[in-house]
């Protein structure tokens, strides 16, 4: 997720010291902030299972978040979110974004598990002189790749991973734009393709389309082009897209009436280079605020993979 707008945080920033250094100010803004709002801003991370994507649950015998600002022990985090996992060789490796209090910029950081209900934090993986969040991983011809959000970056940033979890390395651009949020990216009949919000002012309505014959580009344009999708409450990525009995599901943020509100699912019922349509999957959000102090106040990330047939789970993120 991107840092709150700089509209959002003039208020509070005018209470500060102006003769504050700027590492102390970013400090006292972040402890202000959370002093005022409570836990409302502060995101972290469950672990949920379903009979489909679709269906998630919080997953028995796990206790929930299962990581929180707290767990970060390298940084002043004031929270982690926008997880991302991948099973390699029996451990469960999750990526997720740490908010830095010391910069109010996001890093990426790693943490594994043997059974997706013991969590161990190994540090932050990746950092850079811009925000970073949303980090999907996707791997091809056996090697690891990261599409992790860098709007400040003004374009979707590729990094590989030279010695995998660790290692990363950017090694291209795939896509340039003064906005780009939340490229999400995945196959589909022998092509590449990947969502992505570019609303300027980070108003999360406007989704757009491209596609590649490799994850490494060239990227063009869908021909529909804006108007894949323009809507606050549906457009925004909010997770990896998953295949379920053939069918595509693609997954939007609620963002209204604000930011992290809920998510829906849609089956993308039909993708080419000229065409995109989809439809609401019928049920109402499949992830929304909940009576649990973590995600209270909403839930706006998932990402579910299928470890056997009818059996999913999935991390996601609440505040």
């Amino acid at each position: 997720m991107g840092p709150l707008r700089d509209r959002d945080q003039d208020g509070l920033r005018a209470l500060l010291n102006p003769a504050l250094p700027g590492r102390f100010a970013r400090t006292a803004w972040h402890r202000v902030r959370r002093r005022l709002d409570g836990d409302r801003w502060e995101f972290s991370i469950a672990i949920y299972e379903g009979t489909s994507p679709t269906a998630l649950r919080p997953m028995p015998g796990v206790r929930n978040p299962v990581l929180s600002r707290h767990d970060v022990t390298d940084r002043n985090a004031a929270f982690v979110a926008d997880p991302f996992m991948v099973n390699v060789e029996g451990i469960w490796y999750l990526f997720f974004e740490v908010l830095n209090c010391e910069t109010d910029r996001g890093e990426i950081a790693l943490a594994t598990s043997p059974d997706l209900r013991r969590w161990r934090y190994e540090g932050v993986v990746l950092s850079e002189p811009f925000h970073l969040s949303y980090p999907l991983i996707v791997v091809s011809d056996g090697v690891h790749y990261m599409i992790p959000e860098s709007y400040q970056a003004q374009g979707a940033n590729l990094y590989r991973a030279s010695y995998f979890p660790r290692g990363w390395q950017r090694i291209a651009t795939l896509l340039h734009g003064p906005v780009i949020l939340d490229s999400t990216i995945f196959q589909h009949n022998g092509r590449w393709w990947m969502f992505c919000d570019t609303s300027p002012h980070h108003t999360e309505g406007e989704l757009r389309l491209f596609y590649s014959d490799s994850l490494h580009g060239p990227w063009i344009a869908h021909a529909r082009n804006p108007l894949i999708k323009n809507d606050p409450n549906s457009a925004r990525p909010a997770g990896r897209v998953v295949t379920m009995d053939d069918k595509l599901i693609r997954f939007g943020q609620v963002c209204r009436p604000e930011y992290g509100t809920a998510v829906r699912a849609f089956e993308i019922v039909r993708l080419t280079t000229d065409e995109y349509e989809e439809r609401e999957i019928v049920g109402g959000p499949v992830l929304k605020a909940g009576w649990r102090r973590w995600h209270r106040h909403g839930m706006h990330h998932v990402d579910a993979h299928e470890t056997s047939p009818g059996h999913w789970v999935a991390c996601v993120d609440g505040r």
